[in-house]
């Protein structure tokens, strides 16, 4: 096993395990892994560890990455003139490269969450302790890691490794087929699905539901190539959670983002923070104008803007933009104005131009004004949301030729948008197969702006060159995105140090 990836589970198992007692026993770093994964009551621990760094990977600059360089989010003039390796993100240019350390990142952090779920797999497979509830549960948890983080590394990279203990020196460390990476992500979250109950008590742990919803995201979302994409499938699974009857949309879009909503009906998965280090999720930094940074550090809207709306984002349609006249989301999702404490802050000299620019609002978090840094915005973090659900079943539905009862389902989210009755001009009614999925797209950014999608369903649709290219500020001044960047690059790290990933195995283009 080649020194990287041995790497990897060094820092998974003791990042993941630093609370657990075993680990006092030995040096850490010599750690075998039926030290680490040999009881259950050693398993769940790292486990735990793990989901709590699947959740770290959602903070901070990290965390909004991947929604940089698409239609509905890019960097602020100063970021965007600061970082170049950040800056390829949205001007697709020479920086976009195998040596750009914020895709090094993407890929570096998830691999040790993989580790550890893997292990747990194999470790669990052979365990025979009496206490098969509990077992199941961690098996249930790991699967839904591991496919979880192989869903979104195939998503950006294409063909990846795969990391099962069973079958290690048949598969090695080098990228596998596409139809062999799904068919693993599909097997962990049937698994994930059989083993998973209902509801956690704690609900930083997956339930059912995000598997089964998950799931139909991999029939919809996987590329032909794979052989996986499935729409009578992912029609299924999301019709699953549909009929469990276990979540509704809250009635108030706005509630949705509210920290005393945490964990609501609407909610099949999100991440949990609060306003206090380490478990602050820091977005607020990089969401908020720095123009109320210089004003006042407790100001809640403030930050450095890493990530703005793209002017499509934020604009009406009347002015060529995505909002319609009268939806909610568009005031709970963006923030125009400025105004702090009875003051209109201007632009100083000196800054980028755009700090005083329609901001994303979503993850503003109240709660710290006037007494913490917005550095300690805390509000969780959704994943997958009933709305989200709703929108995935009408696609598929309009696939399968049953468009007139896709629009149903998508009215049921339109109506909450417009305040809980749907104006007969805002209805969805006598749409073509072809007009729904243009429509689809932009009902999408609507409802799920910043949440982490956006890359993605471009990606899968083949829009991402177009609208891109169209509609994000920093993409069309360089006009150099082109078909490749479908894909990441493979990070240079990971090609000198696997012998098995090697300069010609890189994604083409880069």
């Amino acid at each position: 096993m080649k020194a990287k990836i041995i790497a990897f589970m060094a820092v998974a198992i003791l990042s993941a395990s630093c609370s657990s007692d075993f680990l006092d026993e030995e040096p850490k770093s010599s750690l075998t892994a039926a030290q680490a994964y040999g009881s259950l009551g050693k398993i769940e621990p790292v486990l735990l560890g793990a989901i709590t760094n699947w959740r770290n990977m959602q903070k901070d600059r990290a965390g909004l990455y991947t929604s940089l360089g698409t239609d509905e989010a890019q960097q602020g003039a100063l970021q965007v003139t600061g970082d170049a390796n950040q800056a390829g993100l949205d001007l697709y240019n020479g920086f976009l490269s195998q040596e750009n350390q914020a895709i090094g990142q993407l890929w570096n952090d998830r691999w040790p969450v993989i580790e550890v779920a893997a292990q747990s797999i194999r470790a669990l497979g052979i365990n025979t302790e009496e206490d098969s509830a509990k077992r199941d549960l961690l098996m249930g948890e790991a699967s839904f890691l591991r496919a979880t983080l192989m869903f979104e590394l195939t998503q950006y990279w294409g063909e990846i490794p795969i990391n099962d203990k069973a079958k290690s020196a048949e598969f090695g460390l080098k990228r596998q087929p596409l139809d062999l990476v799904y068919s693993y992500i599909v097997a962990d979250l049937e698994r994930a699905i059989e083993k998973l109950p209902a509801t956690q008590s704690n609900p930083a742990f997956p339930a059912k539901g995000v598997a089964q919803a998950l799931l139909g995201k991999v029939y919809l979302y996987a590329p032909e190539a794979s052989g996986y994409r499935d729409y009578t499938k992912a029609k299924q699974w999301f019709g699953e959670v549909i009929s469990s009857g276990k979540y509704s949309l809250l009635p108030n879009y706005a509630d949705v983002f509210n920290p005393d909503r945490a964990n609501s009906s609407e909610s099949l998965y999100e991440w949990q923070y609060n306003n206090n280090w380490p478990d602050n999720n820091q977005i607020q930094w990089q969401t908020g104008s720095r123009v109320l940074a210089n004003i006042d550090q407790y100001a809640y809207f403030g930050g450095y803007d890493l990530i703005l709306p793209t002017q499509y984002c934020y604009k009406d349609k009347a002015d060529g933009g995505l909002w319609e006249a009268g939806d909610v989301r568009k005031n709970a999702s963006i923030r125009y104005d400025f105004t702090y404490k009875g003051v209109k802050p201007t632009l100083p000299a000196g800054f980028g131009g755009d700090e005083l620019d329609p901001h994303i609002k979503k993850y503003e978090d109240i709660r710290v004004d006037g007494r913490q840094s917005f550095w300690n915005s805390g509000k969780n973090k959704a994943y997958i949301r009933y709305s989200d659900v709703l929108l995935n079943y009408a696609e598929c539905l309009n696939e399968l030729g049953s468009t007139t009862e896709a629009e149903g389902f998508v009215n049921q989210v339109r109506t909450r948008a417009f305040g809980g009755t749907l104006p007969d001009a805002m209805k969805w009614s006598g749409l073509s197969q072809a007009q729904f999925r243009v429509q689809i797209l932009d009902e999408r950014m609507r409802e799920l702006a910043f949440e982490g999608w956006r890359r993605m369903d471009l990606i899968r649709t083949g829009k991402l060159v177009e609208l891109v290219g169209a509609r994000n500020k920093w993409a069309k001044q360089n006009g150099t995105i082109a078909a490749f960047h479908n894909r990441y690059p493979i990070p240079i790290g990971e090609i000198k140090l696997n012998d098995e990933i090697n300069p010609e195995d890189q994604n083409p283009g880069y």
